[in-house]
């Protein structure tokens, strides 16, 4: 799996926790002023839950592209692995070598 593509992954992944976050945070927000009256106050709850069910959609679709670029990227690093079983040996070797260097010399 390529660099770029393990940072959009993680990108992603924390933006769909960010979303999360912020859907439950608005929605304890609504809990907490059920009980304010007015015509102002229930037109702003029924607009602010309107774009809580579009947030909670975006989120969904967001998650399941997240789901499906994860999955061919490991199909992808499967089929690799499978095809050259030798070159992926030698570079987790390589990448091994490296770390043990790098955290040797602390």
């Amino acid at each position: 799996m390529s660099e770029s593509l393990a940072s959009t992954i993680s990108d992603q992944q924390q933006l769909v926790s960010d979303m999360k976050s912020a859907i439950a945070d608005a929605e304890d927000m609504l809990h907490a002023t059920a009980d304010q009256t007015g015509d102002k106050v229930a037109s702003m709850r029924a607009r602010l839950q309107e774009r809580l069910k579009g947030a909670r959609a975006r989120l969904a679709d967001a998650e399941a592209a997240l789901v499906a670029k994860t999955r061919a990227a490991a199909r992808a690093t499967d089929a690799y692995v499978h095809e050259s079983p030798w070159t992926a040996i030698g570079i987790a070797a390589g990448v091994g070598l490296v770390l043990g260097v790098i955290l040797g010399r602390r």
